[in-house]
């Protein structure tokens, strides 16, 4: 009869003491990554123009990620305490509220030019500057992981019919930068694949959050899964992604959306 041994672990899903740095890390989304973070024992940085809601054992770095003199500041800190950064988490973005906009406002016709370099300067450029800051600083160690958060709007474009009872639009800056995330983790996991620097992006799909009834009925029967996910339902995909269990995974999108781009 022929055995075989079973392999001695050589990859694994621990993080503790592992240096993760989370844009938006106060945010809805951010929060939740942040905690799961914790609860795993690795040592978190946020940074990000909200402040902590609560008391977390997290390093809260206030700054404007689109101020490159900014991010330079925080590298330093890493540097003259010689923290190496494991992973980098691009979450920070700019998503409004259908509460708190008039339809009128973001209309294609009307959108302002103000706000296109607004939401483009948080959400694409701010991405891009800590992937350049804090990319770099990872090259130096020949090692590294960057997740970048996108969206399922990333891979198809808003139904605005969602947002009739609203009154709201989407606005295009969402979809061209979500889109834009893409582009970037793609060019970056070619760029420092040598480096051993692994970049991967996420596409979730809409979070219950008490929203509307009648658009919460609405995209419900756009997701074969019936539903929006939970709070806390994007954790795990997180963890794996900043975990060796992912080793051999680079310049992949994840889309976790219950299924709603595959019809």
């Amino acid at each position: 009869m022929i055995t075989s041994k079973i392999p001695k672990k050589n990859i694994n899903f621990n993080l503790k003491n592992k240096n993760i740095i989370i844009t938006g890390g106060n945010g809805f989304l951010g929060r939740q990554i942040t905690d799961a973070l914790i609860n795993e024992e690795a040592n978190v940085f946020i940074i990000d123009i909200k402040k902590p809601k609560k008391k977390t054992s997290a390093k809260f770095f206030y700054s404007d990620i689109t101020k490159e003199n900014n991010l330079k500041k925080i590298l330093n800190f890493f540097k003259k305490k010689k923290i190496k950064v494991d992973v980098l988490i691009n979450n920070a973005a700019v998503n409004y509220s259908p509460k708190k906009i008039k339809r009128n406002s973001f209309k294609l016709e009307n959108f302002p030019n103000f706000l296109w370099d607004k939401d483009l300067n948080v959400s694409l450029k701010g991405s891009y500057l800590c992937t350049k800051i804090f990319g770099s600083y990872m090259s130096k160690f020949n090692k590294g992981i960057i997740i970048n958060v996108s969206s399922d709007l990333g891979i198809i474009a808003p139904d605005q019919r969602l947002y009739e009872n609203s009154g709201f639009i989407k606005p295009i800056t969402y979809s061209i930068s979500k889109h834009g995330i893409i582009g970037l983790t793609k060019y970056t996991a070619s760029y420092w694949a040598k480096k051993n620097i692994r970049c991967n992006a996420v596409a979730p799909g809409g979070i219950f959050n008490n929203q509307d009834n009648s658009f919460v009925k609405r995209i419900n029967q756009l997701i074969p899964l019936g539903r929006m996910a939970k709070k806390n339902e994007y954790n795990g995909l997180f963890l794996f992604l900043c975990s060796d269990l992912s080793s051999y995974l680079t310049g992949s999108v994840i889309i976790a959306d219950g299924g709603r781009t595959i019809i």
